[in-house]
């Protein structure tokens, strides 16, 4: 995730926070399903939505606790 990227995510609000997570673990499930049946070898993408859901989570802890 760019920095511009973040700096995005950090106006939405939690709801939109939420969802934004649900669907890059959905992404990450099927990534890692084709990666175990057909072999792919792009072992970044799962890398980075495994970041980017652990930025977002952090995000999201950090604006209940304010």
């Amino acid at each position: 995730m760019k920095k511009n990227d973040f700096k995005n995510i950090k106006t939405k609000k939690i709801e939109d926070l939420k969802k934004m997570i649900s669907e890059k673990k959905l992404e990450l499930m099927k990534l890692l399903s084709n990666k175990a049946s057909k072999g792919d070898k792009n072992l970044k993408k799962g890398r980075n939505l495994k970041k980017e859901i652990a930025q977002i989570l952090t995000l999201v802890s950090e604006m209940k606790t304010t």
